[in-house]
């Protein structure tokens, strides 16, 4: 029996290893008249066209025959790149839970295009549509080895329309090359799709990809080989000017409803095939969602992700330098202050900014920002020039070190005494290691902070390295946060420390996959030390994760925790100014704990997880349990309630507490062009609820009317805090 095991798997590996050198590449056909985009794929030059070879498995094992292939093909002429794809199916039961752009892939059936026009396997496009002709749009950066190199809030102009056929379904793509960069005179681009086939309860894709990798990585990528180098894009300027009109009443003051009005605008240049030029005046971003809130029992500041547009093209260039928790430039630090009365983040304007990025060639990759903000008078804060240059330089296949200078300045006068600081900067060079099969990957880093004090110990540095195999993971790294080092532009929530991280990760693939495709254990380490104190933190926490045949997962784990205090703290973080409560006291606690989670089958129309953490918690006990409802009535609405409930037991004195963070969210969609999204939140730990509701109208391509309604009252009684009234007209114009 073992024999068989080896030569099958033997056997699967060089399927695997000519599947991913054999490949033909993608011909791009040179074509004279426009294709009609209706998704019907009647022209004549569709029927002339090679389609690519068949797809490879990638969900529920990449070791198996596919059970529903797609074809693709591709043509352009002197404006777009066309693609037309044909996806065969068991039947005619598509799951399209929204007819909003910009849709989630998992749960529903749909095709996704990636195209890396500079070769470079860690930058993509991405374009993807479903069975109703639905489109969501996206970039890639990081060489997409985890969700964070996803970024769905970049936003472009191009169509895209789907039709239902006996057995199968058609889409057809024109992507203008104004909406792409790309480096002139090259005639090959690299390329992969995937695609999500509910009926069939499968992923698939052009390029075969391992199961232990990421469906999204720009490590396994074909070609495509145009008949000739694709035109020069010409004369590309866009302009999207905006008006805004609000009405807003603070209820806490008392004051009298206040009217205001604004407008302002963005524009787009390319200065050459591969680098943009982002302009924007008076900028807004009343569009934004308003962030979701979490409840956090840490020491420590949770990172909430960059969503405005005019900072998403090429972001890596400036966000990907550092670690997750040690980053020298935070996009949201610029246009976002912190509201000292309410709590919450408030729009601190922005006068004016630039944003030069892109591409030289294929090996070098630079960005330069520069942006003026207002001041805060009700805050303190003065008016910030914000200034971010960064290069990258490619070595090897997907490797790359980078260089990148972060000033923050105000030409203001600031008192000797004020907390705001005339000017911080942060110097660094970063090497970011990726092998070209994605097997070895990791990152080393110096950055240097310069602040008007000199002091000592301004620096960060570390070094990590991961190696992932079919059947293993195992990653180590180190870092250390000088107790002085202050990046104020970026994400640095905790200094003056040493952490020592591992992970480690066994990945097994059962024979039978009608109910478990993949399991292992795995076991990750924290730990923290001070050069005075020693070890002041650990996180040890063992666990097994379950993937199961319906998309579903599971898992469940302990963790230890170990954590010396040095100052008084309130682990529940809720408001206890007005109590005369008992905080925890500096010293060592050991607390233990359980979790578990499972999701279930997103292709339901009733779909659901379940979160839940009990056990020890400093010198208490914690009961908690988070998830989330989803309920889709498709295509038109789907429900969602995300909550998340725990109990604070501390001994008698201290600070007990219920926290609660429920979230019901309400999405309705009209039409491809008309949206309806109603958010609340209950968020007891802020002593806050909040209402947004939000009607888009996209009444042309990129651009739209917005009409917001936001409500803010406290948790406790429900008194108002304040409310607003927002209408925004945006218009996307190829000048």
């Amino acid at each position: 029996m073992k024999k068989l095991h080896t030569s099958l798997a033997l056997l699967f590996l060089v399927q695997f290893i000519f599947a991913q050198v054999g490949q033909a590449p993608i011909t791009v056909k040179k074509i004279n008249t426009p294709i009609k985009i209706d998704g019907a794929l009647d022209e004549a030059v569709w029927q002339d066209i090679q389609a690519t070879q068949s797809f490879h498995q990638y969900f529920p094992t990449d070791t198996a025959q596919i059970q529903q292939d797609t074809e693709i093909f591709m043509a352009f002429d002197d404006k777009n790149l066309y693609a037309a794809v044909k996806c065969y199916a068991a039947g005619d039961k598509y799951v399209v839970p929204t007819l909003r752009r910009d849709f989630r892939a998992g749960g529903s059936d749909n095709i996704t295009l990636l195209f890396d026009p500079f070769n470079t396997r860690t930058n993509a496009f991405v374009f993807g549509i479903n069975p109703l002709g639905v489109r969501r749009e996206a970039i890639i950066s990081g060489g997409g080895r985890n969700r964070r190199d996803w970024s769905g809030s970049w936003d472009n102009k191009w169509r895209g329309e789907a039709k239902i056929h006996d057995g199968y379904w058609t889409a057809e793509f024109a992507i203008p090359f104004k909406t792409l960069r790309y480096n002139e005179g090259v005639t090959t681009w690299r390329f992969n799709s995937y695609r999500f086939d509910t009926q069939s309860n499968e992923i698939s894709s052009w390029m075969p990809i391992p199961r232990n990798q990421i469906v999204m990585n720009l490590a396994f990528m074909g070609e495509m080989q145009w008949e000739e180098a694709p035109p020069k894009p010409g004369s590309n300027i866009s302009l999207i000017p905006y008006a805004i009109a609000d009405v807003a009443k603070d209820f806490e003051t008392n004051e009298d409803a206040q009217f205001a009005w604004n407008v302002g605008g963005d524009a787009k240049v390319a200065v050459t095939s591969g680098l943009n030029l982002d302009l924007t005046v008076n900028p807004d971003f009343s569009q934004v969602e308003v962030d979701r809130q979490v409840t956090n029992l840490t020491r420590f500041e949770i990172f909430l992700p960059e969503r405005r547009q005019f900072f998403q093209e090429n972001s890596d260039i400036f966000s990907g330098f550092g670690a997750p928790r040690a980053n020298p430039f935070f996009s949201r630090r610029i246009g976002i202050s912190y509201d000292t009365l309410s709590e919450q983040n408030i729009q601190n304007p922005i006068y004016a900014g630039a944003r030069l990025s892109g591409n030289l060639n294929n090996d070098w990759r630079v960005g330069f920002l520069n942006m003026q903000a207002a001041d805060d008078k009700l805050n303190g804060l003065p008016s910030y020039n914000y200034t971010v240059a960064a290069v990258r330089r490619r070595l090897f296949t997907r490797s790359n070190i980078g260089a990148i200078l972060v000033n923050k300045q105000t030409f203001e006068d600031v008192a000797e005494d004020s907390e705001f600081s005339p000017f911080n900067r942060v110097v660094g060079l970063d090497y970011n290691l990726a092998s070209s099969d994605n097997s070895w990957t990791g990152r080393a880093f110096y950055h240097q902070a310069i602040t008007p004090e000199k002091l000592d110990k301004q620096y960060v540095y570390a070094a990590n390295l991961n190696h992932t195999k079919r059947d293993y993971e195992f990653e180590a790294g180190y870092q250390n946060v000088g107790e002085n080092y202050n990046a104020e532009v970026g994400f640095v929530p905790r200094t003056g420390i040493q952490q020592i991280s591992t992970e480690a990760r066994l990945n097994y693939y059962p024979e039978d996959t009608r109910v478990l495709v993949q399991h292992g254990p795995s076991l990750e380490t924290d730990f923290f030390f001070t050069p005075e104190d020693g070890k002041t933190d650990h996180n040890i926490e063992l666990g097994w994760d379950f993937s199961l045949s319906n998309f579903g997962r599971a898992g469940a784990g302990f963790t230890h925790q170990y954590t010396e205090l040095f100052d008084e703290f309130n682990p529940t973080r809720v408001d206890t100014t007005e109590k005369n409560v008992k905080l925890l006291q500096p010293g060592i606690y050991r607390y233990t704990s359980f979790r578990g989670f499972y999701s279930s089958d997103r292709r339901k129309q009733f779909s659901w997880n379940i979160r839940p953490n009990i056990g020890q918690f400093f010198n208490g006990q914690r009961y908690g349990l988070a998830g989330g409802f989803g309920l889709n009535l498709q295509p038109r609405a789907r429900i969602e309630l995300d909550y998340n409930f725990n109990y604070i037991e501390l001994p008698e004195g201290y600070d007990s507490a219920a926290i609660l963070l429920v979230g019901p969210r309400i999405d309705l969609t009209f039409s491809k062009s008309l949206f309806l999204t109603t958010f609340f939140q209950y968020n007891n730990q802020i002593d806050n609820f909040n209402v947004n509701a939000r009607l888009q109208w996209r009444f042309a391509p990129v651009s739209d009317f917005f009409l917001v309604y936001t409500d803010n009252y406290y948790s406790t009684d429900f008194t108002t805090k304040n409310r607003a009234i927002v209408a925004k007209l945006t218009y996307w114009l190829n000048v």
